[in-house]
């Protein structure tokens, strides 16, 4: 199974896409509206990627905002379904207690772009998304609550993704 955005067809008249690799793709062709188009689907995703989240982290969320459950009421979503399951995926490794901490309801930016809109580099992103996680585990990089296995990383990957961003534990507070 493979997904994208853009139109193939005109890739592959622009040369930019290989026919072959489209003839071996398309063989059973689905198009869906973009989830912003797909509004009422929107609870569902929510619930069943909080669920597996939870389940993956072993965590215990009963409540889901309603918030987050009225998006129908919100503005438009304005990423795809995979920026919709990073987003609950964040608020799970962040949670603490039964409720998933999205009090506010889902986000109307995308959080790749900062205040001022310009976009963030990928480095940026992901040193930010590594440091959420390691306040999450209170810095804890190995073992059960670890911010590796909650980053799906070897321990000593993650040391040394810190050290190439230059992540340093905050020195303790009093």
């Amino acid at each position: 199974m493979a997904a994208t955005n853009r139109p193939l067809d005109l890739a592959i008249a622009a040369g930019t896409f290989r026919e072959d690799l489209y003839d071996r793709l398309h063989v059973f062709p689905l198009t869906l509206p973009p989830l912003r188009e797909r509004i009422e689907d929107l609870p569902e995703l929510v619930q069943q990627f909080v669920h597996t989240g939870a389940v993956t982290l072993g965590k215990r969320l009963e409540t889901i905002p309603q918030a987050v459950m009225d998006a129908r009421h919100a503005p438009p979503w304005p990423g795809n379904v995979r920026e919709l399951e990073h987003v609950i995926e964040r608020a799970v490794i962040l949670a603490h207690g039964v409720s998933l901490p999205l009090e506010d309801g889902l986000p109307t930016r995308r959080h790749t772009e900062t205040l001022t809109g310009a976009p963030l580099t990928l480095a940026a992103v992901e040193r930010q998304h590594i440091v959420r996680v390691l306040q999450a585990a209170d810095w804890t990089i190995e073992g059960p609550g670890g911010a590796a296995r909650l980053l799906g990383l070897h321990p000593s990957t993650l040391r040394s993704r810190m050290r190439q961003l230059g992540i340093t534990r905050p020195p303790p507070h009093g």
